[in-house]
């Protein structure tokens, strides 16, 4: 007996796990759909800093009297950013920029004085740091879509900034050289514009290189004619590394998939009794259409329906207006014969109330009407204890009403 209760106890447990294997098979899955597009990820992810070193080259007018080894300068910037989408994100940071030019003064703001002019002009040197911005387009992630695990991606960008000036400080010695006297503020306040394209390689899931190439156009740069206020173009080069924080990334929108029943043999069976039933269904709307209208006598309406407010049975001004005029066509129609019939709602009330109520209202206008001259006998006064209208207890004022009418 014992041996039979534990087989049958492991027969059922095996039952449930079949089960159990098997309703896990039909669980809801919740997967990544490409096709929905990406979500915008909250505020704290996809922020970066980047450092950058790398030379400028000078193109002013004047620039190019100077060999062009010689038009080299370092520039330097760092930046904090962050990355809204895949594709579109913004940097703000500060910027390191020397400018060697040529001028035609020689005391000019960044001059060298020692130094042997070129064509006539006089070579300036100067340092312009300041703060700058830039919007950024990942132009790969546009044209080929987003992949986190990419090696190369060309990011373009646009943007600005403003720079104070720093240059070299001369005085004169006491035979009348000039000597530098290290650094000062030339007073000169330079705006930029700005655009590059940064060519990003990533060596792991932080860090970033890349080859910056950009160019700048410098509003009120030293090299001067007759004013300092001119617009000129310096072209730059940048190695930067990049530090990408965590959390770093984007995701596609979560959707459910749901699986297949493992036999849908039941389930086409009820939807095929179903499709009979509706098919049934309409072949007898279509046989009750087809049937011949029988047309329904008409009941002549009352020939009028004195209304009451509930628990009255008293006759308004309006309401003996109204039996003056049926008192008119009662005596003119002699030899027609009318009954009145008395009614109260059954919504309200008891049945003691309600059979009072009926009497006392079709007594009055019965009363009133021989007071107009109708004859007793051309009247038969009754009561019905249902509803005058029966539509609910919503339109209950309608049933508490005395009717006029013809008998038959």
């Amino acid at each position: 007996m014992k041996k039979a209760t534990l087989l049958a106890a492991f027969g059922l447990l095996l039952g449930a796990g079949s089960m159990m294997a098997q309703e896990s098979s039909r669980e809801v899955t919740y997967v990544e759909d490409e096709t929905q597009g990406y979500l915008i990820p909250s505020f704290k992810y996809n922020w970066f800093i980047t450092g950058e070193g790398g030379a400028d080259f000078f193109v002013s007018p004047r620039d190019v009297h100077r060999k062009w080894s010689d038009r080299f300068a370092p520039a330097a910037s760092l930046y904090f950013g962050k990355w809204f989408t895949p594709i579109i994100g913004v940097r703000l940071g500060a910027d390191f920029v020397a400018c060697k030019g040529l001028s035609d003064f020689p005391y000019t703001s960044g001059a060298e004085p020692n130094q042997p002019t070129v064509d006539g002009l006089y070579k300036t040197y100067t340092n312009e740091i300041g703060p700058a911005f830039d919007v950024m387009f990942n132009l790969t992630n546009w044209w080929c879509g987003y992949k986190p695990n990419r090696v190369y991606n060309a990011v373009f960008y646009a943007g600005g900034g403003g720079y104070w000036s720093v240059s070299k400080k001369f005085d004169k010695n006491s035979v009348g050289d000039y000597i530098k006297d290290g650094w000062h503020n030339s007073h000169d306040r330079v705006l930029t514009v700005r655009a590059g394209l940064q060519n990003i390689f990533s060596v792991s899931k932080h860090v970033d290189i890349m080859l910056d190439l950009r160019a700048s156009a410098l509003d009120g740069h030293g090299d001067q004619a007759t004013s300092s206020n001119r617009t000129h173009l310096a072209l730059q080069a940048f190695l930067g590394l990049t530090y990408n924080f965590n959390p770093k990334g984007y995701h596609h929108p979560i959707v459910p998939i749901c699986p297949e029943p493992e036999n849908c043999d039941a389930l086409r069976a009820r939807l095929a009794a179903a499709d009979a039933r509706i098919a049934d269904l309409e072949q007898q709307l279509q046989d009750c259409l087809n049937r011949p209208m029988t047309v329904a006598e008409e009941k002549s309406a009352p020939l009028a329906t004195i209304y009451y407010p509930i628990n009255v049975s008293k006759l308004t001004r309006e309401d003996q207006n109204v039996l003056g005029a049926i008192a008119n066509v009662m005596t003119s129609n002699p030899s027609t014969k009318y009954v009145l019939t008395g009614w109260a709602d059954n919504y309200t009330g008891t049945d003691a109330i309600n059979k009072r109520l009926r009497l006392a209202r079709v007594t009055g206008v019965q009363k009133y009407l021989v007071k107009l001259g109708v004859p007793e006998s051309q009247i038969t006064a009754t009561t019905n204890d249902g509803n005058l209208c029966d539509l609910g207890e919503k339109y209950v004022a309608l049933d508490r009403a005395v009717t006029i009418e013809e008998a038959e």
